[in-house]
């Protein structure tokens, strides 16, 4: 049902998956970043890169042309080509003047985008001439930092979660790289840096999350406010308040599946009705069995000692029973079938959504 792979005590800030699955590049909240390759059962680290200067807050991996490209709150990005076996960096023109924050490619992978604390959106693609990256950046409306990034399959439209309590669709549109988009539910119009559509989500809360649905046509969206939130292009926002600890990141499965994940260290799933009109909790994916955890009798020894110490026998365990044991920080789409999270406790585990179906009653992911 799911694979909990360790790498150390550290918390884990961000993490990306090659094309393969075979190797994964990791931040354990520090300005390195660290490769580690499969080898049976355990992980070896490969390769550290180590160029940035303050924490690596966001980590992006190119599957189909195999680069890797972080961010950090130095205020730079790296796009990183690996040549004879190293890591070799290349240089990224952000002009920001704050930390950059999260970074994510674009589905041809012909650009990437950068969000900051400088309150604007850097779009950086390739300039032969100069073989450097450049960036444009689109600054309006935005009043405050952008935590959470997300590309239209159309590689095209942006959508961005930012601290002023409200999520964003613009267009990245870069003529001298992308041909011409078609009509979308978004929009016609997508001249470069213009509002597709913006939402306000009903409480005080940063928007930690943002994911467009397999077509585009919807997009979902996680607030610290424990609000997820979900709209068709077009359409109204719909959603729903709920009684867990905040949120930090969220996926698409399909068209009607959302998983959202953060403070109470278990994914849930939630599925979206009737063209985003209507969302419903659905169930945690993370359930341990009756039998397990705190449910088995204290012995004897133990018995003893908690009346020694304590005046009173302890019959429960404080230990979480999910198999994160602090709060998730991001999820990530690994296959068709398969996401993973990562968290504070140094973990990242690797969810199967078929074994999830087969050993929960009635669930569904799609």
């Amino acid at each position: 049902m799911a694979e909990v792979f360790n790498f150390g005590i550290k918390p884990i800030s961000c993490h990306a998956w090659n094309h393969d699955r075979s190797q994964i590049a990791l931040s354990p909240n520090s300005n390195d970043v660290l490769i580690y390759k499969k080898s049976g059962k355990k992980w070896d680290l490969i390769h550290t890169l180590s160029e940035h200067t303050l924490k690596v807050t966001g980590i992006d991996w190119a599957p189909k042309t195999n680069r890797i490209v972080t961010c950090g709150a130095d205020r730079n990005a790296y796009v990183w080509q690996l040549s004879n076996g190293e890591w070799i960096q290349e240089l990224v023109i952000l002009r920001i003047n704050r930390a950059a924050t999260c970074v994510r490619w674009s589905p041809q992978e012909d650009k990437f985008a950068v969000g900051s604390s400088s309150r604007m959106i850097s779009i950086c693609y390739f300039e032969s001439d100069n073989n450097w990256w450049v960036s444009k950046h689109i600054k309006k409306p935005i009043r405050s930092t952008i935590v959470a990034l997300d590309w239209h399959p159309n590689n095209v439209l942006l959508a961005a979660g930012c601290c002023d309590y409200k999520a964003y669709v613009f267009s990245a549109y870069i003529k001298e790289i992308n041909q011409k988009p078609g009509a979308t539910v978004w929009g016609k119009k997508m001249t470069f840096g213009i509002l597709m559509q913006e939402f306000s989500m009903p409480c005080t809360g940063w928007v930690h999350g943002v994911s467009f649905s397999n077509s585009g046509d919807c997009l979902a969206m996680v607030s610290h406010g424990s609000v997820v939130s979900v709209a068709k292009g077009g359409g109204e926002l719909t959603s729903l308040r709920t009684e867990f600890l905040p949120f930090n990141d969220c996926i698409w499965f399909g068209e009607t599946s959302v998983i959202a994940a953060g403070h109470d260290c278990n994914p849930m799933l939630f599925t979206a009705e009737g063209d985003c009109t209507k969302l419903k909790f659905s169930s945690k994916l993370d359930q341990t069995s009756k039998n397990a955890g705190g449910g088995k009798a204290v012995s004897a020894m133990n018995m003893f000692k908690m009346m020694d110490k304590k005046g009173a026998v302890e019959t429960t365990s404080t230990e979480l029973d999910t198999k994160h044991k602090n709060a998730i920080i991001q999820l990530a789409v690994v296959g068709a079938n398969q996401f993973s999270t990562c968290g504070k406790d140094g973990n990242i585990v690797v969810w199967d959504t078929k074994s999830l179906e087969a050993a929960i009653a009635g669930l569904r992911i799609a």
